[in-house]
């Protein structure tokens, strides 16, 4: 048995080096042109394979959700109130704007209010900033054929975000709309602070055996969601794992975890969803928002005390359908990335990782 083994192996990998030549000279020969490219992802290599399926199940969940209506949030409606918000805070602002997609926005608002009647706790921000944007859009563009039929519409529609929690909420602006914002709300932290932050915040690897609180978690994520995102439509989600059996399983997926596994005392998984949009070209937007807020989180944790590592999350097709089955994630969500998170141990060392000098990571115009 163990001869039919050292077998298998050396012919295993006689055929991996071979056909690592062999790929290596299809790279130089097809590697030059689009059409040799489609030639080489089509017939030798399925590695984009996974990607291309997220991206259309995204798509197929995204016109779904139109056809049959939101249930939790509405990619198209936060897209639109967000183009709405631009257009409401140009200088000079048109008097009449927004023609080529006010029906399908007050439409879209109309399918929001119709199916989150019952269950409006995941949609009571999204309804009231939809239609804080809508009334003033109304109130100050010039009456249109097009836009009076929209307002007719948009008025015949129950207001139920006045019920909500959210629409009382006494910290915030009573109308979510454009505004000025007041220098006396500057918070007083100078670029000297954040950067002895930023110096201070390192990778951790090693914790303390102590559990993480959830409301610090909690504090940290809400920080991270007012992070910058396309269309405000924030495309992800964060998938905080703290049971031991689960969190066992989690911490061995990422490549980047060997040696300290054990050691975590909680994963938060950042998980893109591709259904937030309806063109292939925004297919990268889940990482760059997802890594926008993930920045955000870390920094916030590290105030609060805990101490964090962002790990990579590997393209490969074993581990991407071994986390889908283990998070019970849908066809159109990927991981962006991994977070280990916890208190950190008093003697745990931290690596230094020299960074690129400021010449090497800014150019201005064509220097």
């Amino acid at each position: 048995m163990q001869i039919l083994k050292t077998i298998y192996r050396s012919i295993r990998k006689t055929r991996n080096t071979l056909w690592s030549h062999v790929d290596s000279w299809l790279v130089m020969l097809l590697g030059t042109t689009r059409l040799g490219a489609t030639i080489y992802y089509l017939l030798f290599n399925s590695f984009f394979r996974r990607e291309q399926t997220s991206v259309l199940r995204g798509r197929r969940t995204y016109l779904q959700s139109h056809k049959h209506g939101p249930v939790d949030s509405s990619a198209l409606l936060r897209r639109n109130t967000h183009r709405l918000e631009k257009g409401l805070l140009m200088q000079p602002r048109r008097d009449t704007f927004a023609l080529d997609y006010i029906q399908e926005t007050v439409e879209c608002y109309a399918a929001m209010v119709e199916n989150c009647g019952a269950k409006r706790s995941h949609c009571d921000s999204e309804l009231k900033w939809a239609r804080d944007v809508l009334t003033e859009y109304f109130a100050v563009t010039k009456p249109v054929e097009k836009t009076q039929a929209c307002r007719e519409r948009f008025l015949q529609l129950p207001d139920i975000s006045a019920e909500s929690d959210t629409a009382t909420d006494t910290e915030t602006p009573a109308n979510w709309i454009p505004y000025c914002r007041s220098a006396e709300n500057k918070p007083d932290i100078t670029v000297d602070q954040l950067l002895q932050l930023a110096k201070y915040r390192r990778s951790v690897r090693w914790y303390q055996d102590k559990k993480v609180p959830r409301d610090l978690v909690d504090q940290a994520i809400q920080i991270a969601g007012l992070s910058p995102s396309a269309c405000n439509r924030q495309p992800y989600y964060f998938h905080v794992i703290d049971e031991p059996k689960l969190l066992e399983q989690v911490v061995r997926m990422p490549m980047g975890t060997t040696g300290y596994a054990s050691n975590i005392p909680m994963m938060i998984v950042i998980i893109g969803r591709q259904r937030n949009y309806f063109h292939e070209r925004d297919r990268h937007l889940i990482y760059i928002d997802g890594s926008l807020a993930a920045m955000s989180l870390v920094f916030a944790l590290e105030v609060q005390g805990l101490s964090s590592c962002c790990i990579n999350w590997p393209d490969i097709s074993s581990r991407e359908k071994a986390m889908a089955k283990l998070l019970k994630l849908d066809p159109d969500e990927r991981p962006v990335m991994c977070l280990s998170v916890g208190f950190s141990a008093d003697d745990g060392m931290v690596a230094y990782s020299a960074k690129k000098p400021l010449s090497t990571i800014r150019r201005f115009n064509f220097e």
